[in-house]
């Protein structure tokens, strides 16, 4: 586990990709288990960086309060992250009585990470700093993804998103996090590849090629999954400590946090929703959620229409008007939706539902909109009350929450860093 202290010493690790639990706290009272130990220095370092994310500039007096730490012992961890370049001073509040209090907040050079989400129509690139906010991106679009098209994009564009760093910047690179939906090849029909175009992917490891060419550490995550970890890590939804996490793309995929931590489950596929069986919302049976809630089904009925789907992809902020083939398409999503949140829920008791996706903001808002609505028609009988909330990251959020897979490895707090550094010579 690398220190917050040093985020340089990542490019020194192996090139690996990691299943381990993801872990970000949801409330302040999360946060109150702070301790004055040296051995457990980083994870109060981690606590620390954790609180002012999510609340904001803070001064010792607070962190100590939200903690339980000592003012004095806050003081030294604040002091520590400051001269590591993670944390920065606010102006002082004056007009107080006693001394102006001083607030630190996140340094957004503090750190740096870079993003590759594989689409089933396009890649992406981006390059975040230490808040989440991208500095630099490229992007490719292509009928259909192989590796050839990846690598080859990857070698192109990482020099020119880089490019623009100092050689201090460069050595805080906290690493690369790869967001991928898995089995690719599995769905070379719907997105019309020829047959056997994307076999390429069952016999080929996409992180340990990418390492081959970068020389930081790299993740690998379920491209949903990621997604739902930048919601998570920059969005507003690490305020509910459970709640699962819709993510529609060229195919709908999901997310699942669980007690404060993003779940990736066995074998990172947790939360794959879009395989969710539903009944058809025409009636003509069942079938998967992803057959009617992802965007390549909304591309069919627009060219089933006789109109250009083009700016669908070129643009997901920005589609063109496709009128009624639009609001059906929205409508169908939103029923299939809502019925698969009954059915998650009656396994997994969350307190929220997360809906976002590659597409213009009223889109988002009609689906989420639209699935409360049909919520409160359907059976829940035995079933808690939940919340559906639209997410704030939009379309960028399967690169960002690729970006964002390093920086949490190694900035954010993690239940089990207790366990994993202490004798570890990690203090």
């Amino acid at each position: 586990m690398v220190e917050p202290r040093n985020p340089s010493r990542a490019n020194r690790d192996s090139v690996r990709a990691s299943r381990e639990p993801l872990a970000e706290p949801a409330t302040a009272n999360a946060f109150a288990s702070g301790a004055d130990q040296a051995g457990v220095r980083m994870y109060n370092e981690r606590l620390l960086l954790s609180l002012v994310r999510r609340f904001g500039p803070l001064s010792k007096i607070e962190v100590a309060r939200m903690t339980g730490l000592s003012v004095q012992s806050s003081s030294a961890i604040m002091n520590r992250l400051q001269a590591d370049g993670l944390l920065r001073r606010e102006a002082p509040l004056r007009g107080r009585v006693g001394q102006p209090t001083v607030p630190v907040t996140l340094d957004p050079e503090g750190a740096f990470s870079l993003g590759l989400k594989i689409g089933r129509r396009s890649c992406d690139l981006v390059l975040i700093d230490f808040c989440g906010v991208i500095r630099r991106r490229a992007k490719s679009t292509f009928h259909y993804p192989t590796p050839d098209h990846v690598l080859d994009f990857v070698k192109r564009a990482l020099p020119e998103v880089t490019g623009g760093l100092n050689g201090a910047q460069s050595r805080r690179i906290a690493g690369l996090g790869i967001a991928s939906p898995f089995q690719l090849w599995s769905w070379s029909t719907e997105i019309g590849a020829p047959a056997g175009a994307m076999d390429e992917w069952r016999n080929i490891s996409i992180a340990d090629e990418v390492g081959r060419l970068y020389p930081y550490p790299v993740t690998l995550c379920n491209d949903a999954t990621a997604a739902c970890a930048a919601e998570f890590f920059f969005g507003e939804a690490w305020r509910e400590r459970d709640f699962l996490y819709f993510f529609i793309g060229t195919f709908l995929g999901g997310g699942l946090v669980l007690d404060g931590a993003l779940y990736e489950g066995r074998t990172g596929n947790a939360a794959a929703l879009g395989s969710m069986p539903i009944a058809a919302p025409d009636g003509s049976g069942v079938s998967q959620l992803m057959a009617w809630a992802s965007i390549c089904k909304l591309e069919q009925r627009v060219e089933a229409a006789g109109l250009d789907p083009q700016s669908i992809w070129r643009d997901p902020a920005a589609w063109d008007d496709f009128g009624e083939v639009t609001q059906r398409w929205i409508d169908d999503s939103a029923s299939a939706i809502a019925q698969a949140i009954v059915a998650a829920a009656s396994v997994v008791d969350v307190a929220a539902v997360v809906i976002d996706g590659a597409m213009p903001t009223w889109v988002r808002d009609q689906i989420q909109h639209s699935v409360a609505a049909r919520l409160e028609t359907l059976d829940r009988r035995g079933l808690s009350d939940l919340k559906v909330l639209e997410g704030g990251i939009g379309a960028d959020a399967r690169a960002i929450g690729g970006a964002a897979l390093p920086l949490i490895k190694n900035f954010a707090r993690d239940r089990e860093v207790l366990l994993k550094d202490i004798g570890s010579g990690q203090t």
